[in-house]
C-alpha cells in the first residue's frame, strides 16, 4: 500500500487541512473532528482503494483503514504537521449533547485500553500458572507478577487523569497530581483508620473515608472540573507570580474539592451502576450479554458503543471482574468476524474473497470494523448471520454468567482474560460461547449470502434493460414481477442517503431508499397503501403496500427528541391511504431553530426483498414525482 498517496488523497477529500480541527485514530479509524462536514468527498473516499469504509457518527468523520491506521495516520501527519489528537478546535462545535459525550468517552479511554489489557493479560498469564501448579500462589513470584499485573488498575486514576486532561484540554501533570492525592499513601491510612480517630476533615470540612485506587469517575469529573479552575486561576493570577501561584490555586482548590465533594460522588455514581447491573444479573443474568451479543455491530457503526465500554471497566474496578460487557462483545465480535469468513468461502469473486477473509480474520482476532463496514454492512445478509450468532453466543455467556477478568479487545486472542479466580471454569465457558457464535454466524451467513455478482446476473436474465436511474421514469424496463414506484412525499431536493448525518441511514442499515431536503412542512403518502407505524413524536411513519413493500419516512435527523412538538399527524395507524393523501404536517421553520437537521430519509425498510432499487437522486422534486422503483 502506497501511504504516502493513500494519505494524501484522504488530506485532499476530507476539505483539506484547513477543514480538519483534530485528527487521530484508533485500531482501524481515522477520527477527524472537522469544521465543516458537507466538504468531504465521501463516495470518493469509499471507492478508494485502502479504504474500507466511512463513517460520520459521534461528532466525528471517520474514515476505516484497517491494521495499516497508523501508519497512514503518521503519513498525514508528516504531510500536515499540525494535526494530532492534541490539536485545538476551532469555531463552533454544534453537535449534540450525546455526541459530544461519546467523543469525550472515546479520548479518555482510547489512549490507556493498552495499559489496562496489558495489565489483565498478565493476570491471566498468572493464574494460568498458578491452575497448572507452576507457580504458587504463596510464592514471592507470584507477588511480584501480581504487583507488576495490579500496577495499572491501582494506579488507573493517574492514567485517566493524564488522558482526561489531554481531551479536556488543561495540564497533564496537574491533573496527574490529583490523581496522585487520591491515590496518596497516607492519605489511604487516614482512611482506613477514619472509624478509630472518628472521621477525617479538612479546615472543618468532613472528608469521606473513600479509597479511590482502580476507580474511574472521581478522577474524570475531578480533572473536568480542574478544567475550569484553571482558567480562571490564571486570569487572577499576577503576571509577576504566575509561574507559582497559577498551579498553587488550581490544585488547592481542585484538591479540595475532589476529596471533599467530587471524589465521594463519582464514588456514589459508581456504586449505583455497579449495584445496578448487579441486580439486572441477579434478575436475568442472561439479558445484557444477548443484547450486546446482537445488536454491538449496530452500536458500533454509530459509534455508541463507546459509551457501555466504561462501564465493563467499572465492573472490573469494583468487583474485580464483568459479567456482562465484554462476554456479550465477545460473542458479537466473533460472530462478526465469522460471518465475515463465511462471504469470504462462498463468494465466487476473487476481490470480495480476499477482503472478506482478511477481514474475517482480524474480527475473530477482536478488531471488527474491518469486516463490519467492509463486509457485512454492505452485502448486509452477513450482517444478520452475525447478529444472531453473536446474540445466541451471548444467551451462552449470560446464563453461564461468564467473568472477565482482563478487557482488551473482545476477541479470540483476549481469551485469556477469562482465566481469573485460580478457574478455567469462565475461560471454557466464554470459549463455549465464543465458538456458538461463529459456528452460528457461519451456518447462517453461508446459507443466506448470495453474491452479488449472481444478483445482478439474474436480475439481467429477468429484464433486458434497466436503463440509467437519473431518468424521470427510472427506467422503463421491468421484471416480470409488479415492480413498486414510490413518488415523493415532499417538496425539496432529493439527496442520496449518504448525505444524512446518521449511520443508520447512511450506511442503509434500515434499509434502502434517498432522502430528501424539505421546502415546505408536509409530507404526502409516496405509495398506495395501510399505515402500519405512528410514533408519540410524531416525527415519523411507516407504510406497507398490499405487495408487503415496508417503506418508512422519518422527518429530521434526532428530532424525537423534540417530543411531538412542532409535528401534527393527519392520519392514524391502520388507516388506508393513496399516494398524494396528506401524512404530517410540521413546522420546518421551529424545527431548523431549535437546532436540528431536517433532512428527511425515505427508505424499504424490507430492501433485502428486492433484487434492485434505483433511485433518483441530485434534483429537485415535487409532490408525485417518481423517486424510487423497487424490482423484486
Amino acid at each position: 500500500m502506497d501511504y504516502k498517496k493513500l494519505a494524501s488523497t484522504i488530506l485532499g477529500e476530507v476539505g483539506g487541512e484547513k477543514n480538519i480541527n483534530a485528527l487521530g485514530h484508533c485500531a482501524t479509524r481515522l477520527r477527524f473532528n472537522l469544521k465543516d462536514n458537507k466538504k468531504p468527498n465521501t463516495d470518493t473516499l469509499k471507492n478508494t482503494p485502502g479504504i474500507m469504509g466511512v463513517v460520520s457518527k459521534g461528532g466525528q468523520y471517520q474514515v476505516i483503514i484497517g491494521s495499516d491506521v497508523g501508519s497512514v495516520y503518521r503519513e498525514i501527519t508528516h504531510q500536515a504537521p499540525g494535526l494530532d489528537d492534541e490539536g485545538e478546535e476551532t469555531g463552533e462545535d454544534d453537535r449534540s449533547a450525546v455526541a459530544k459525550v461519546i467523543d469525550t468517552i472515546t479520548g479518555i479511554f482510547t489512549p490507556i485500553l493498552p495499559a489496562i489489557t496489558a495489565a489483565g493479560m498478565l493476570q491471566a498469564v498468572l493464574s494460568v500458572l498458578v491452575v497448572f501448579n507452576l507457580v504458587s500462589n504463596e510464592s514471592q513470584t507470584y507477588q511480584v507478577v501480581q504487583f507488576m499485573a495490579d500496577s495499572a488498575f491501582y494506579f488507573l486514576p493517574i492514567l485517566l487523569a493524564m488522558s482526561s486532561a489531554q481531551k479536556f484540554k488543561t495540564n497533564a501533570y496537574l491533573a496527574a497530581m490529583i490523581g496522585g492525592i487520591l491515590l496518596h499513601p497516607n492519605f489511604i491510612a487516614m482512611v482506613e483508620n477514619a472509624e478509630a480517630t472518628g472521621g477525617i476533615s479538612l479546615f472543618g470540612l468532613p472528608v469521606s473515608p473513600i479509597t479511590y485506587s482502580s476507580s474511574v469517575i472521581p478522577i474524570i469529573l475531578s480533572v473536568w472540573f480542574m478544567s475550569y479552575v484553571e482558567p480562571i486561576a490564571d486570569r487572577v493570577s499576577p503576571k509577576a507570580i504566575k509561574f507559582f501561584s497559577k498551579p498553587l490555586i488550581t490544585i488547592a482548590v481542585v484538591g479540595t474539592v475532589a476529596i471533599v465533594a467530587i471524589g465521594p460522588l463519582g464514588h456514589f455514581v459508581s456504586d449505583i451502576i455497579s449495584s445496578g447491573i448487579q441486580g439486572l444479573e441477579n434478575i436475568a443474568p442472561w439479558l445484557v450479554p444477548t443484547i450486546l451479543g446482537a445488536f454491538t455491530p449496530l452500536m458500533v457503526a454509530t459509534g455508541t458503543h463507546y459509551g457501555i465500554v466504561p462501564i465493563g471497566i467499572n465492573n472490573r474496578m469494583v468487583n474485580g471482574f464483568d459479567t456482562v460487557i465484554y462476554p456479550g462483545m465477545l460473542t458479537s465480535n466473533v460472530g462478526q468476524g465469522a460471518a465475515a469468513l463465511a462471504v469470504g468461502f462462498k463468494s465466487k469473486d476473487s476481490t470480495i474473497k480476499q477482503l472478506a477473509s482478511s477481514a474475517g480474520l482480524t474480527g475473530l482476532f477482536g478488531i471488527t470494523e474491518p469486516a463490519l463496514y467492509g463486509v457485512n454492512l454492505r452485502y448486509k445478509t452477513p450482517l444478520i448471520g452475525a447478529m444472531i450468532g453473536g446474540g445466541v453466543g451471548g444467551l451462552y455467556t449470560g446464563i453461564m454468567r461468564v467473568r472477565n477478568f482482563a478487557g482488551g479487545s473482545p476477541g479470540l486472542l483476549t481469551l485469556p482474560g477469562y482465566i481469573g479466580d485460580d478457574t478455567l471454569e469462565f475461560f471454557i465457558n466464554a470459549s463455549i460461547g465464543a465458538a456458538i457464535s461463529i459456528v452460528i454466524a457461519f451456518a447462517v451467513t453461508y446459507m443466506i449470502f448470495k453474491d452479488p455478482q449472481s444478483s445482478e446476473d439474474e436480475l439481467a436474465k429477468d429484464s433486458e434493460a434497466v436503463t440509467d436511474p437519473q431518468a424521470s421514469e427510472l427506467g422503463s424496463a421491468v421484471t416480470e414481477k409488479t415492480t413498486e414506484t414510490i413518488v415523493s412525499p415532499m417538496k425539496g431536493e432529493a439527496v442520496d442517503l449518504v448525505e444524512v448525518n446518521d449511520g443508520m441511514f447512511s450506511e442503509e442499515i434500515l434499509g434502502k431508499g434517498l432522502a430528501i431536503r424539505p421546502d415546505e412542512g408536509l409530507v404526502k403518502a409516496p405509495v398506495e397503501g395501510t399505515v402500519t407505524a405512528v410514533f408519540d413524536s410524531k416525527h415519523a411513519i411507516g407504510i406497507t403496500t398490499d405487495s408487503g413493500m415496508e417503506l418508512l419516512i422519518h422527518v429530521g435527523i434526532d428530532t424525537v427528541q423534540l417530543n411531538g412538538e412542532g409535528y401534527e399527524y393527519v392520519v392514524e395507524k391502520g388507516q388506508r391511504v393513496a399516494a398524494g393523501d396528506n401524512l404530517i404536517t410540521f413546522d420546518l421553520n421551529f424545527i431548523i431553530d431549535q437546532g436540528f437537521d431536517t433532512i428527511t430519509p425515505v427508505v424499504i425498510t424490507n430492501s433485502a426483498d428486492y433484487q434492485d432499487i434505483l433511485n433518483l437522486t441530485n434534483l429537485d422534486v415535487d409532490f408525485g414525482d417518481k423517486i424510487i422503483r423497487a424490482m423484486p
